[in-house]
């Protein structure tokens, strides 16, 4: 891994310290410079675990991914830069309230100054920042989030929550076990082939913003800022692929 080009394509220009804000500073980066993104599923392009071919995508070619390909690429950017990081497997909340399947999502717990912190840079529409275990709790331009201690889990596992209209709402569930990247090929291969899967249903890319978000579907672009939300209609092939290529760089 070319670490120079891989901060090079974050916006990281200067290394902070290894500190949670040196840390929060990567992780932001990361957020405002590489979109999460779905499309080579549609594409039938197969998403490979290993670390050189996920480098080449998102670092060479200048791409986005999911979760096990932007978490396990900044992990191993991580510990190239020193910091101590855990994969853990995470469990997403449905709209019903249940729980998927164990492998569903890929989070990173990073240790640092005898301190264990949520890091997550592949979950889409999340924070922006670390959260510290057990109870920590961050605030950015994307919304409140907090951590708080699983009701009922055999390991270790802490929630989640994001509030939402005075409430809080549960995104993912995940343990403190660390994983290697293999135990998560299972539930990679079915989000890339499975009609279940939502990764299937449509191609869908989304980055993150200074002043909020921007994403953009096979139908519609949908635009927020400062907490306002803008949907405009995607009316032809053409008009999505212009789009793709003015917001994000990519051309098929």
């Amino acid at each position: 891994m070319n670490t120079l080009r891989y901060l090079r394509r974050i916006g990281v220009a200067q290394l902070q310290p290894e500190t949670i804000d040196g840390l929060a500073y990567l992780q932001e980066h990361h957020l405002l410079h590489v979109p999460f993104e779905n499309l080579d599923i549609k594409r039938t392009v197969p998403i490979s675990l290993d670390t050189g071919t996920i480098y080449d995508k998102v670092i060479g070619d200048r791409r986005g991914g999911f979760c096990y390909e932007l978490n396990g690429l900044f992990c191993e950017l991580l510990r190239e830069l020193g910091y101590t990081v855990d994969m853990v497997s995470a469990r997403v909340f449905r709209d019903n309230g249940t729980l998927s399947a164990e492998f569903d999502h890929m989070a990173l717990i990073v240790h640092l100054a005898k301190q264990r912190l949520l890091v997550d840079v592949g979950f889409g529409d999340s924070a922006r920042g670390p959260l510290p275990l057990p109870n920590g709790q961050h605030a950015d331009i994307s919304g409140h989030y907090r951590l708080k201690a699983a009701e009922s889990s055999d390991t270790e596992a802490f929630v989640l929550e994001r509030e939402t209209d005075g409430a809080w709402k549960g995104l993912f569930q995940f343990s403190t076990v660390a994983r290697e990247p293999n135990e998560f090929s299972d539930m990679c291969r079915y989000h890339q082939t499975s009609p279940d899967s939502h990764f299937t249903q449509r191609n869908m890319i989304t980055i993150a913003t200074p002043t909020g978000r921007f994403t953009l579907t096979d139908t519609k672009v949908t635009e927020t800022e400062s907490g306002l939300k803008m949907e405009t209609p995607v009316g032809s092939v053409e008009e999505y692929e212009r789009i793709l290529e003015e917001k994000f760089g990519i051309r098929f």
